[in-house]
C-alpha cells in the first residue's frame, strides 16, 4: 500500500557529504513522523534522526551539528543532509514513515529498503 524509495547513498571520503532521499508513494492519507535509521555490520539498527510534520527534529547525539534532516509534504519527501562524514557512519541507512492509509484507521511505520553508505578513511 506503501512504498518508501531511498536514493542518494554512495561512497565518500572521510570529511565529505552525502544527502539521502526517501519518497513515499501509495494510498497515502496523511504522514506524521519520518526520519532515518541505520545499522552497521554486527550492530543494532539505531536513530539517526527523525521530523514531524511540523519540522520538529531530533538527532542522535552521534550526529548533531554534522547531519540536517529535512521533510517536502507536498511531496512525502525526507531528506537527510550528512557533512563531515565519518568511518563510523559507514552503515544502511533505512528511512521511515508513519503512515495512514486510504484503507486503515490507524497509523503504521513503513519501511524503506535501505541504502548503503561507505565513509573512507
Amino acid at each position: 500500500q506503501v512504498q518508501l524509495v531511498e536514493s542518494g547513498g554512495g561512497l565518500v571520503q572521510a570529511g565529505g557529504s552525502l544527502r539521502l532521499s526517501c519518497a513515499a508513494s501509495g494510498i497515502i492519507v496523511s504522514i506524521r513522523a519520518m526520519g532515518w535509521y541505520r545499522q552497521a555490520p554486527g550492530k543494532q539498527r539505531e536513530l539517526v534522526a527523525t521530523i514531524t510534520t511540523g519540522g520538529t527534529t531530533d538527532y542522535a547525539d552521534s550526529v548533531k551539528g554534522r547531519f540536517t534532516i529535512s521533510r517536502d509534504n507536498a511531496k512525502n519527501t525526507v531528506y537527510l543532509q550528512m557533512n563531515s562524514l565519518k568511518p563510523e557512519d559507514t552503515a544502511v541507512y533505512y528511512c521511515y514513515a508513519n503512515v495512514r492509509t486510504l484503507t486503515a484507521y490507524l497509523y503504521t511505520d513503513y519501511w524503506g529498503q535501505g541504502t548503503q553508505v561507505t565513509v573512507s578513511s
